[in-house]
């Protein structure tokens, strides 16, 4: 199973003591010392690199790998005292003091947290008067990860009530935290209980959520590499086929597709595979005119009711006062998670 970020965050700065006093040290030994995977481990050395002692940058660490053996190139630059500038150490204690507030911290790292602030506050000095007349205040997102990190650490089943756009309700289901992880949101990965399968989870859509005293127990499965995209459709994925005109080519950026054949006109015939094609029911009633699902020919159908129904919905309610047009929703990413 997937350490949680914090581990991860921890396991990292232990990386940069050991790696120093190791020079060389050979892959495997290390991902050993520390009961990872080498996959694991090259990924943290793809993140120490830019991290150092200054937010200002300048003083990187110089860490590298030829896959066999792991080489740090300027130790004994970074091992100089710690200097921060006021601004520096202003912005360090407000997002501390702003982490420390999370539900779900664990308390163990809540009491090291407000410690290590307490030894920042005394050593910035009037920087630290600064920063006490500043606070951050997390969103709901923040108190989700913090269960959901909780849940990973200590291996334990969570209840959600969840926001599905592409059936536009509300779910119940138990599920099994695998992992978190940020693709220009933050998601988990889990098992659900409710559909037997893997899904994955936008934290900004969680309506509510509880730790149960149930373990968590998902199946061993392989992690999917994210690196580069979120939706990454199966070949026996059914295909569908969607026309769209020149406002319509952002889809072609948004949807992982087959293919992609420019139209007369500046349109684009867009070939995509997905495990749900009901799903993009939706697509077609944001493209409106600019475009228009023609296969399978069920859903283009379904498709067209549901522009209809939307239609006379939208005519039966009353007109605004004044004569306003109504704003009309952007288009959004599509992310193909549940």
């Amino acid at each position: 199973m997937a350490a949680n970020a914090i581990d991860q965050t921890r396991r990292m700065l232990s990386l940069v003591t050991y790696l120093r006093e190791r020079p060389g040290a050979r892959v495997g030994d290390v991902a050993r010392a520390f009961g990872i995977t080498e996959d694991q481990l090259i990924s943290d050395l793809d993140v120490l690199p830019m991290c150092g002692t200054s937010f200002r940058g300048g003083d990187l660490l110089d860490i590298d790998t030829d896959g066999d053996r792991i080489w740090w190139h300027n130790p004994d630059d970074v091992a100089e005292p710690l200097r921060i500038a006021a601004d520096e150490a202003t912005a360090l204690l407000v997002a501390a003091r702003a982490v420390s507030t999370l539900p779900g911290l664990r308390e163990g790292d809540r009491e090291a947290l407000l410690r290590a602030t307490a030894k920042l506050e005394a050593a910035a000095g009037e920087a630290a008067g600064a920063s006490s007349r500043l606070s951050v205040t997390f969103e709901s997102e923040g108190g989700v990860f913090a269960e959901v990190d909780r849940a990973i650490s200590e291996r334990r089943r969570l209840w959600l009530r969840y926001y599905s756009p592409a059936r536009d309700e509300l779910t119940e289901r138990e599920v099994d935290p695998i992992r978190l992880f940020a693709v220009g949101h933050t998601y988990m990965e889990a098992w659900c209980r409710l559909s037997e399968a893997r899904r994955t989870f936008r934290l900004d859509r969680v309506a509510e959520i509880k730790l149960l005293d149930a373990p968590a127990a998902p199946p061993e499965l392989e992690l999917r590499d994210l690196s580069e995209a979120l939706v990454q459709p199966s070949a026996d994925d059914p295909e569908v086929i969607v026309e769209v005109g020149p406002g319509g080519r952002w889809v072609a950026e948004y949807y992982p597709h087959d293919s992609a054949e420019e139209l007369p006109g500046g349109g684009l015939r867009i070939t995509v595979r997905t495990p749900s094609p009901s799903s993009l029911r939706r697509l077609a009633l944001r493209l409106g005119r600019d475009g228009r699902i023609v296969a399978p020919v069920e859903l283009a159908e379904s498709a067209r009711r549901a522009a209809k129904e939307a239609l006379a919905a939208y005519e039966a309610q009353p007109q605004p006062a004044g004569g306003g047009i109504p704003q009309v929703p952007q288009p959004e990413q599509a992310t193909g998670q549940v």
